[in-house]
């Protein structure tokens, strides 16, 4: 099970070179995207309001549907500003998901959909 895990990050971190390659392709500012590549990341203050709040307001900014909406419409409109921030938005999932963050549970900021994010709990033995 831990070499489908590896592949599955492997496949995430591709697709965060490939979002990251595909900007540079728009030719808009590296400068836009390092002040957005953490923008999403904004979204934990929902936890300010509680596990749920913060769950739903984390996953809603981190889920690939919005993003590649945006990444349709700004290739539609012809809008390289656009499709650069989505493609900013979606390297950033990537990244996330790459080093194994996931979508957040209700039940607190470390249980996701990957599983338990952080240090694992050491049990004492007597």
């Amino acid at each position: 099970m831990k070499s489908l895990s590896l592949i599955v990050r492997f496949e995430w971190a591709i697709l965060a070179v490939a979002a990251i390659v595909f900007y540079g392709a728009t030719g808009v500012s590296w400068w836009l995207f390092a002040v957005l590549i953490l923008a999403p990341d904004l979204s934990m203050l929902g936890y300010l309001g509680g596990p749920r709040i913060g769950a739903f307001a984390y996953n809603a900014l981190h889920i690939l549907v919005a993003p590649l909406l945006l990444l349709l419409g700004g290739h539609l409109a012809g809008s390289a500003a656009c499709s650069a921030v989505a493609l900013i938005w979606i390297a950033h999932i990537a990244i996330d998901r790459a080093l194994g963050y996931g979508l957040k549970l209700s039940t607190g900021f470390q249980d996701t959909h990957l599983g338990r994010i952080g240090r694992k709990r050491e049990t004492l033995s007597p």
